[in-house]
């Protein structure tokens, strides 16, 4: 790394905010003698934080963005990625006394700010001009969602659904978007092949929009490919790295994952194929998760580099679904998706319980989501609608009410994830008062 600053702090009360790579990576500020969050195993890095990229543990590394509060009543410091579409780099901060020495892996800009509100009031000034400069364009407001994920996980059913459906009319609540969640599909890459617990996804699209009169949404990990799955085992060769020597792109659903490579023409066109096949059905919110892998490092077919295959990918994707169509990213690399995006979860998987099994941040937990979701917030409205996850409000979730306050303070883009039927009183009213009234149009935390 380049030496790019040395930063006078007082070393009581200074605060360095990190910036994670992608949506589940930690996102936060620390005190100088606090340790920053890393991943507790090889999985977690893969699935979680940024591939190929291992951060100190005795010092403090953004990817792409990283701030300094001295502590001093001086300025704030923002140091970022000059065009996070082409290049990310790494920033690294290490305590000397009463002075932090910055260095970068990449060009960065450094922003000095004494306009006040602290990390938060800087980081969100630096995202307007950020936003202004590669020209991201407004984004349109969220509709209200019920997703099956956090009741059913993978094993949801068509009956789930109905059943849900039914529910919601007969409560009457505001959801625009009823989204089919992971679990529809037979394998991961084959998107169009149906699991047994399903009959014809077109038949569940028409009874959402044209019985219930609701919109249609689902789930795609576009860029991962299983190695249990049809696809994987027809054309290894559509696989980064080629068919002799797949690049690892993390381990889930009890399987070997792989990446997708869009820069090859045939697996592009499969891309496009499912893509144009959901929106035929009806289907106009796609949520794709997961997407970390498509920016992966590894031999493609033809000149191009894992940022530029990403955002190809995306592109492909935006294509099929057509402008109306609105499209949620998630597992997403941050600054590489600015203005590709209509929302973005910016923090962890939350989940019924309150902790990480593990104890990493990185992974599926309120107090996870909490975390990074809150330092994440300048980026609502600017870069795109902010996702911090679903509201999660019956009885059985550990500290309902703290996440419930933690979504509709930070919840930018509002979606429900219980089953309905189990919502007692508390639950049944803030998931009616929490999908009726319309979020703040930008976020700014301090």
């Amino acid at each position: 790394m380049e030496p790019v600053a040395e930063v006078a702090v007082d070393p009581a009360r200074a605060r360095v905010h990190e910036h994670g790579w992608q949506s589940w990576s930690p996102t936060t500020s620390y005190r100088l003698d606090q340790r920053p969050h890393r991943p507790v195993n090889r999985r977690n890095h893969m699935l979680a934080y940024r591939p190929g990229t291992t951060a100190p543990a005795d010092a403090f590394q953004g990817e792409g963005l990283l701030a300094i509060n001295p502590g001093d009543g001086g300025p704030i410091h923002v140091f970022a990625a000059v065009d996070g579409r082409a290049a990310v780099a790494s920033v690294r901060a290490v305590a000397a006394g009463n002075t932090l020495r910055v260095a970068a892996d990449g060009r960065v800009d450094h922003v000095t700010d004494d306009a006040g509100g602290g990390i938060g009031g800087a980081l969100a000034r630096w995202a307007d001009a950020y936003a202004a400069r590669i020209q991201v364009a407004p984004p349109r407001p969220a509709p209200t969602l019920w997703c099956s994920w956090y009741h059913y996980f993978t094993s949801v059913t068509e009956a789930d659904m109905l059943e849900n459906l039914e529910a919601m009319d007969s409560l009457e609540l505001p959801i625009d978007v009823v989204q089919l969640d992971d679990g529809y599909q037979r394998e991961i890459g084959d998107w169009l092949s149906l699991s047994d617990r399903f009959g014809s996804l077109a038949d569940l699209v028409r009874r959402i929009t044209q019985q219930h009169g609701r919109r249609a949404g689902i789930w795609v990990a576009p860029f991962l490919v299983g190695s249990r799955s049809q696809l994987a085992a027809d054309h290894p060769d559509w696989l980064v790295g080629g068919d002799d020597d797949p690049i690892d792109a993390g381990h889930n659903w009890d399987q070997q994952l792989f990446a997708l490579d869009v820069s090859r023409p045939e697996a592009a066109a499969y891309l496009t194929e499912v893509f144009t096949t959901l929106a035929g059905l009806g289907i106009d919110l796609f949520k794709v998760d997961f997407i970390y892998a498509g920016a992966l490092d590894g031999r493609r077919h033809g000149d191009i580099d894992g940022l530029g295959a990403y955002r190809l990918g995306v592109e492909l994707i935006r294509s099929a679904i057509g402008e109306q169509a609105y499209l949620l990213g998630c597992g997403a690399p941050i600054l590489p998706s600015a203005g590709l995006f209509d929302a973005m979860r910016i923090s962890p998987d939350t989940s019924p319980h309150f902790e990480p099994n593990d104890g990493d941040p990185s992974q599926p937990s309120a107090r996870a989501a909490e975390i990074t979701g809150a330092a994440r917030a300048f980026q609502h409205g600017r870069f795109w609608i902010n996702d911090a996850d679903c509201l999660l409000a019956r009885p059985a979730v550990q500290r309902r009410e703290e996440w419930a306050a933690h979504v509709e303070r930070y919840g930018g883009l509002r979606a429900s994830s219980d089953r309905l039927t189990d919502l007692d009183g508390w639950g049944l009213a803030t998931t009616r008062r929490l999908l009726s009234e319309p979020p703040p149009r930008i976020f700014i935390d301090t």
